[in-house]
């Protein structure tokens, strides 16, 4: 598609879909993108941004990120806002791994002091950290239990054993989203999930050793106000989010869904944007089940964390606390939440859609954690195992222009099936660990399947992002070891 022709081009990296490119659209569409990357975006983001521009209360823009790609519904990498009482709420605009999301955690180590240990680090969290599709982890809850992590997150694995009191102060909305309703999550889904807290998963998932990259530390004096104080210093990247609970919470509501929008007089342009009133008791419902499984989401990541501080206690011999590690923070990026935004010059609640995005608040914002708040929340977007990924600041302009969000990672431009055409799994293994990169995973055809080539450059997507205003960069980070689902 030719963006000339098409869009309307309202700075160089954002672009504007007007409401006459198609029947219905209540709002324009905006893409935020250079140009070699619009042209690359598939058919589907187009058709999936506007198809989204056309639901009941959207307010301002549907949005489309720089790593936009075809996603259920909504495109991932799309962000929409709706009215509390005249909008909508959206599994498609959440996605099924709800609060799939990202977690970093630093170290007082360096490159030098890992390197040689490198194997021995990685073998070791392969084996504490259960990865693929299926798999069980080592915490082991009854029904109350898993309500309670349902209801209390992060703050539940506090008080369980699962990590340091400070902790939920450095996740988004301090570990744990209120508003859940374990009473509205099926049997099925609970059962999916009472299993899984501590595991990766499949998948795009994953768990990175990694350093900042010298040649890419674009601020070094903002760095310092996340601990980061070396430009070689080693931080570990989690990648994860509420594995088959979140998966089999969405499936419920889809179905659901299908008949509240024949009861509510609701029409979509795609079957996959099923929804309803956000002020319904079907809304109502879904939004206290999605919570459940955001919360247990941020759990999952802190359990790993708690692993994660074993293993490198285990091979350096240290405390976790003489290594330093404390989270730097912890981001959603699939997750619909209520939060209060400047709209037509007042102050209003809206229900934001985030699915693939990632929050970007900027500085000043009281859901900013104290140690961050003057200078922005801290954002945090996963590259591809053999690309790297980056550490960034939300902006101002974000909460004026993009209700607060940003991209989330890469994207993909190749299906994993089409990736598994072209690359085998053993010899990228053999090629990265030749590059400085030594990776285990669960099967070899899933590693195939996230081969760097399948995705977008991340950089380009982050310097998008930056050149437009909406988030910030402060470092680069590079894989040294990795453990893929």
């Amino acid at each position: 598609m030719s963006a000339s022709s098409k869009f309307k081009q309202v700075s160089d990296v954002v672009w504007e879909v007007p409401t006459s490119y198609k029947e219905g659209m209540n709002v324009p569409a905006r893409i935020y993108a250079t140009k070699k990357l619009l042209d690359g975006m598939d058919q589907g983001v187009f058709e999936q941004v506007t198809n989204v521009a056309a639901l009941p209360g959207i307010e301002r823009y549907s949005y489309a990120m720089a790593d936009a790609h075809w996603g259920y519904g909504f495109p991932i990498g799309g962000v929409a806002a709706f009215d509390p009482e005249k909008g909508v709420i959206s599994p498609g605009g959440i996605g099924f791994d709800v609060n799939c999301g990202m977690r970093l955690i630093r170290t007082n180590l360096r490159y030098k002091d890992v390197k040689p240990k490198i194997k021995e680090l990685v073998d070791l969290l392969f084996r504490l950290v259960p990865a693929g599709v299926g798999v069980k982890g080592a915490v082991r809850l009854n029904q109350g239990q898993f309500e309670e992590v349902m209801r209390w997150g992060v703050r539940w694995c506090g008080e369980n054993g699962y990590g340091w009191k400070e902790d939920a102060d450095m996740v988004e909305e301090g570990g744990y989203i209120k508003g859940a309703d374990p009473s509205k999550v099926s049997r099925q889904a609970s059962s999916r999930g009472i299993s899984q807290l501590g595991t990766l998963g499949s998948g795009n998932h994953y768990l990175e050793i990694q350093q900042v990259d010298p040649a890419r530390f674009f601020d070094a004096k903002m760095g310092k106000h996340f601990g980061l104080v070396e430009d070689d210093q080693v931080v570990i990247m989690i990648h994860c989010g509420s594995r088959g609970f979140g998966h089999q919470v969405g499936s419920d509501y889809l179905r659901i869904f299908d008949g509240a929008m024949k009861r509510y007089g609701i029409t979509v342009k795609d079957r996959e944007l099923s929804c309803a009133p956000f002020s319904s008791k079907e809304g109502t419902d879904y939004y206290g089940a999605m919570v459940c499984a955001a919360n247990m989401a941020f759990a999952n990541r802190q359990v790993i964390v708690q692993r994660v501080r074993e293993a490198f206690k285990t091979v350096f011999k240290k405390d976790a606390e003489a290594l330093d590690m404390h989270i730097i923070y912890d981001v959603c990026h699939n997750i619909a939440k209520v939060e209060r935004h400047a709209l037509d010059g007042a102050s209003k609640d809206v229900v934001v859609h985030r699915k693939g995005a990632t929050r970007s608040f900027g500085p000043g914002h009281r859901d900013i954690p104290l140690p961050y708040r003057d200078i922005g929340q801290p954002v945090i977007i996963g590259g591809s195992m053999e690309t790297g990924s980056y550490l960034l600041l939300g902006t101002s302009k974000a909460m004026t222009e993009t209700f607060g969000s940003t991209a989330h990672g890469s994207g993909r431009t190749m299906s994993r099936t089409a990736a598994k055409k072209q690359v085998r799994g053993e010899e990228l293994q053999r090629s990265m660990e030749k590059r400085g990169i030594y990776v285990k995973a669960a099967t070899y055809e899933g590693l195939a399947e996230e081969a760097g080539m399948a995705y977008k450059d991340i950089s380009e997507v982050v310097d998008t992002m930056d050149r437009a205003g909406i988030s910030k960069k402060v470092a680069a980070l590079k894989p040294l070891g990795n453990i893929k689902g």
